[in-house]
Order: structure tokens, then sequence, then C-alpha cells
């Protein structure tokens, strides 16, 4: 989407951040994102400047994308998934390129962003000689935060939910 809507391609796009649960509250950041103008690298907000688009039409739609997607093929997004496991195991096999990171759903223990532990929730990441690190230090904005605690809030009932019905087999 932001590929499209700047005219360059995906590849020229890196490092947007997707949070948390694969679900409908799932945050796509742009906040630490790059895009690659004219050969120049440049903040994503700062070549889009629409703010509101950012924050509304561009969250919404990414967060219903799996939905998006079974509904226009009227058959299961697998193949979609399918794609993002060959994507990781790319990334696991070879890397990431210096200065990118990817968003993996890893556990959570240790994080620097205040998310709970024993999570499963996507997070920026680097790889190096087969092993995920969590990229540290990235300041998270206020709606960022927010966003961020909401898709912590659904993965911390979802696993509750799991345990209470581990707990009664």
């Amino acid at each position: 989407m932001i590929a499209l809507k700047l005219g360059v391609t995906a590849n020229d796009v890196k490092n947007v951040i997707i949070w948390g649960n694969h679900s409908s509250t799932q945050y796509p950041d742009v906040n630490h994102a790059k895009v690659k103008l004219q050969g120049k690298e440049v903040g994503v907000y700062e070549a889009l400047k629409d703010d509101s688009w950012l924050k509304g039409e561009f969250v919404t739609t990414v967060q219903q994308r799996g939905a998006a997607v079974i509904k226009a093929r009227k058959l299961s997004s697998a193949m979609s998934a399918a794609k993002a496991i060959c994507d990781h195991v790319r990334d696991i096999w070879f890397g990431t390129p210096e200065g990118e990171f990817v968003s993996m759903g890893v556990i959570s223990d240790g994080n620097s962003y205040g998310v709970p532990d024993d999570l499963l929730y996507s997070f920026p990441v680097v790889i190096k000689n087969k092993t995920w690190k969590f990229v540290e230090g990235l300041p998270i904005n206020d709606f960022s935060r927010e966003k961020m605690d909401v898709t912590a809030k659904e993965l911390t009932e979802e696993k509750e939910t799991a345990f209470e019905f581990l707990s009664s087999a």
C-alpha cells in the first residue's frame, strides 16, 4: 500500500513493523519505515505527508487484509500464510540485511516495549546466524502505544482462554 501510494516498488520500502496479534488488532507501524525515492532514502511519514491516511485507512486496511483476501477469492487465505512462512524461512536462513529488520511473531519475553512476557507477539527483529533478536530502542509514540496495548490485551485474553480450556480438559 505504501509503495503504491508513492509510485515505487515494494522493494523500495523497508522497516514497516507489524506489532502484535495476527488478527484485526494487529498494528502496522510506519514510524520507523524508510522508502527509496529518486535514489534517496527518506522516512515514509516524510514522503507521504498524510497522517490521516497513515493512521486511518492504511491501518484498517492492513488489519482487515486476511478477511479481504478470503472475500475476494471466495477461498482460504492459506496461500498468503504460506507466502509469509516462506518469507520467514528465507529471513531465518539468510538473515536480514544490515540496517533492515522484519516483523516476526516471537515469544515476548525480554522485550523492551512493555509487552507482557509469555505472549507470541509480532515484533521488529533482526536475524543473524539463524538467530533473531529484538530491534531495541525504537521510540514509541502515544498512538502506537495504544495500538500495541490493544493487541497485547487481545493476546493475553486468548492465552487465558486457552489455559482455561486446557485446565478443564
